[in-house]
């Protein structure tokens, strides 16, 4: 399959000499500032019908080509009903060598292990992407989706929507005010139940379901991509492909990057030195666990940033101790369903407490905003500057990032190391066992198979090779 640098697709494109006057170039020719952008949709199903549909309430773009391996299903016929005119594809490959030059930018909100590859090819055509989280399926695939990003100069963003809400702008104003020194230790738990679940960790349950032949008409040489040696299986279609340690990142990799995303930035945790499982129920090899408790260890980072213990909590009634005066929980009513229910256990909705020098706050997911509780709260609320309001919602601001108008602000460089440090969270999880994380080196030290597992997905079958170079 052909591949197109950014630096070729613009010489060959008729706008290359009009780049300081126009920040925004159509793939097919010279455009304007106020043109829409031309948007290829791989993934139309799920959590991608809904990614569209804000997509398109923007007003800032056209769709203009949909990719789906379940093409005509149930899930994905409404966005073909809606879009009638846009072309349609089972595999990303053929779409782009058929309509390369129509794509400003695609939306990819396919399963966990196929990001890296839909991401790369856009990239590397000049397109802008937005990728469903996490960024990708292991380590060293979302260090090369940075060094793409790096390399080709294109917008990037990641779909954690809380980032461009109330959440974000208040922990970056707390953080640039120096409310947040001195934090030491940080909850985050997501407790309700999961697809998994249904199997209770129990393995000949778990094989004999993915034993059972796919009934589902799906373009199942698309679906796996790069992964090698698997047999089609219903069992992996309609979001349980985020139960198998092969396929997803479980419910870290889906629900970490809504409740530690603004920890991680802006408390600077970069990587973890080490992750240990404290609590792991029904684990298995080949799915994730009932209960699970990660303790990731991070150091001290500079003046008024210490070591911090950065605690994740999965699991039903797998909750963590909570500090006085919680008094309720933050509920999230924008957050989506999990697992195909709204229930989200009525107990502890998805969340998280800080723990720093004199405050703690307790907020939620998504863009939910923290709230100062204990004994001194209304002493610590009275010092807290207000935060501005969002110029742009998660979608807006990643369309003005492909017109040159906004920076994206969940783009890879801020958003791969968050995926980064819960991809360790997910190697300590398959391993069951501590992790040892070098700083300097990158690797893991202590434990060869977890070590091995950074660049899980590779041996890429044949014909996927050139995806894991930039």
């Amino acid at each position: 399959m052909a591949r197109i640098s950014r630096r070729s697709f613009l010489s060959h494109s008729a706008a290359a000499s009009a780049l300081t006057a126009f920040p925004f170039i159509r793939a097919s020719g010279q455009g304007s500032a106020n043109e829409k952008v031309n948007l290829a949709c791989c993934g139309i199903g799920n959590q991608g019908a809904g990614d569209i549909d804000q997509l398109t309430k923007s007003g800032l773009c056209n769709i203009v080509a949909l990719c789906d391996t379940e093409m005509g299903s149930g899930r994905t016929r409404k966005k073909m009903e809606q879009f009638p005119d846009a072309p349609r594809f089972t595999d990303f490959r053929k779409m782009f060598d058929k309509m390369d030059k129509q794509i400003d930018a695609v939306l990819v909100a396919t399963p966990d292990h196929s990001h890296f590859v839909i991401a790369m090819e856009a990239m590397r055509r000049g397109k802008g992407v937005y990728v469903e989280k996490p960024l990708a399926h292991s380590f060293h695939q979302i260090d090369l989706l940075m060094a793409a990003a790096e390399k080709y100069k294109v917008a990037t963003q990641m779909g954690n929507q809380g980032h461009s809400e109330g959440n974000y702008f208040q922990f970056k104003a707390f953080a640039e005010a120096g409310v947040m020194k001195g934090v030491t230790k940080f909850v985050g738990h997501m407790n309700s139940g999961r697809r998994w679940h249904k199997w209770g960790g129990d393995v000949e349950k778990i094989k004999a379901a993915i034993a059972a032949p796919a009934k589902t008409e799906v373009d199942w040489d698309a679906w796996f991509t790069h992964v090698a040696g698997r047999e089609p299986t219903e069992q992996y279609l309609n979001g349980d492909w985020r139960c198998f340690f092969e396929f997803g990142n479980g419910a870290l990799g889906d629900w970490g990057a809504h409740i530690l995303d603004t920890g991680h930035e802006f408390l600077q945790w970069g990587l973890p030195a080490s992750v240990e499982p404290i609590k792991m129920e029904g684990w298995n090899p080949m799915t994730f666990p009932m209960q699970c408790t990660l303790l990731f260890k991070v150091p001290a980072r500079g003046e008024g940033l210490p070591a911090c213990d950065v605690y994740w909590y999965e699991g039903q009634k797998n909750f963590p101790e909570l500090p006085p005066g919680f008094d309720g929980s933050v509920v999230v009513t924008d957050a989506p369903a999990s697992g195909g229910t709204s229930d989200f256990g009525k107990e502890l909705p998805p969340g998280k407490e800080i723990y720093g020098d004199g405050f703690v706050f307790k907020g939620g997911s998504h863009g939910s905003t923290l709230a100062a509780i204990g004994a001194n709260a209304a002493d610590v609320k009275a010092k807290l500057p207000q935060p501005p309001k969002s110029p742009s919602s998660h979608y807006k601001n990643f369309l003005l990032g492909v017109k040159g108008e906004e920076e994206c602000r969940s783009r890879f460089a801020v958003s791969g190391p968050l995926c980064q440090f819960m991809a360790l969270g997910v190697i300590a999880t398959q391993v069951n066992a501590k992790v040892e994380f070098d700083l300097k080196t990158r690797r893991i030290t202590n434990h060869a198979v977890a070590d091995k597992m950074l660049a899980i997905g590779e041996p890429p079958r044949k014909g996927w090779e050139d995806y894991f170079k930039v």
